[in-house]
This record gives C-alpha cells, structure tokens and sequence, in this order.
C-alpha cells in the first residue's frame, strides 16, 4: 500500500497547491455603472476570503499525511472530505451565480461605496474567468482524495516499522552474543584479543605458532 499513500499525498498536496495559486489569480472582472464603464479584476483570494487560507491548511494535510499514524490518518481524511465539501459549496456558487457579496470588497476599494446594496447599484455585470471552473474541479478531487485516504488508510505500511523492528532486535541479538550461564566475553571478543595478541608477537619478532 506504498502506492496508495503516495497517490493520496500528492493528490492533496497538489490540490492545496492549487488553490493557493488560484486564490492569486483573477475569478471575475466586474463592469461598473458609470459613464467610463470601469473594468475591476477580482482575484479568488477577494471572491472567496478562505480560499487562501483553506487551501494552506490542505497542504498542510497532504504534508503530515506522509508521517501520521493510523488513528490521525482516519481524521485528517474525514477534513480533507470537510474541508473540500465547504470549498466546493462556496466556489460553485460563485461559478453559478457570480454574487455581488464576491465583488464587494473589490468594488469598495476602488469606488469607496460601502454596502452589498449600495455596491450592487453600481455594478453593470460580473463575468467569470476559467479560473473558478477549475478551482471547483480541484475541490471535487480533494473530496475523491479524502474519501481514498479513508478507504486505504489502514493498508498503508508503517512508517518507520524498519527501524522499529531493527531496535527491538537488538537486545535480543545482544543476549544471544553472551556465553550461557555468565557475564564472560563474548566469542568474537575473546577471538579479537587472540588477534591482537598475535599481532603484538609478529611485532617483536616472535612466530605466534610456535
């Protein structure tokens, strides 16, 4: 289940990613009622004030679901799902219905009105770019990749068994080392002693065989 933990971790830190990027690029371009027709671009970060934020708290997922453990790989699948249904809601019904609430902040910024009502006054249209099509495909695989995450987590390997297993061998591949019955040296110790000290005769000029 190597694989299975790859592809959930790449899936969701990609679709993180992404949402960071899209939420730094334009979603709708707004024309205001007056005589100049202004144009003003909405970035998504503007049109949707947690897409920026929510989409940093994926990645994070995407980031720990390398390192967790079962009973955390179970909950940060549940919010992936979450997290995904929210940000598919919010972003769909901006596709769908390019609300004036989306706008507001860009169109207070530029004309200094304040109030969805007022603001809606002087919008003329919104138009949507690609961007908010895609950003809502991206949620969609979020949510597929959570639901993935809790329906393989627990065959994913463990990570660290290896050195876990390694460790815990180690006292028992120490005990075997030891003569039965006592605290004496061990074999492959009294047999480096007997080399050293043959070395030592050579060294003096004495024939260790003799």
């Amino acid at each position: 289940m190597r694989r299975a933990r790859l592809l959930a971790v790449v899936v969701t830190v990609l679709c993180g990613a992404l949402g960071v990027i899209s939420s730094t690029q334009t979603w709708l371009t707004v024309v205001l009622e007056d005589a100049a027709h202004h144009v003003l671009e909405v970035p998504g970060a503007s049109a949707l004030p947690v897409l920026a934020p929510l989409s940093l708290a994926v990645l994070a997922l995407g980031a720990a679901l390398s390192i967790v453990g079962l009973a955390l790989r179970y909950v940060f699948g549940a919010l992936a799902v979450l997290i995904g249904g929210v940000l598919t809601w919010l972003t769909a019904r901006i596709v769908l219905e390019h609300p004036v609430s989306a706008v507001a902040s860009v169109v207070t910024e530029s004309t200094g009105i304040a109030g969805e009502s007022s603001v809606a006054t002087l919008v003329a249209s919104i138009d949507a770019t690609l961007w908010p099509a895609v950003t809502l495909v991206v949620w969609v695989v979020l949510i597929a990749g959570g639901g993935f995450v809790l329906a393989t987590a627990h065959g994913w390997s463990r990570t660290g068994r290896r050195y876990r297993t390694d460790d815990a061998a180690q006292p028992a591949l120490r005990a075997g080392s030891r003569r039965p019955g006592g605290d004496g040296p061990r074999p492959h110790d009294a047999a480096g002693s007997r080399a050293i000290d043959d070395w030592d005769d050579l060294s003096r000029g004495e024939d260790p065989t003799a």
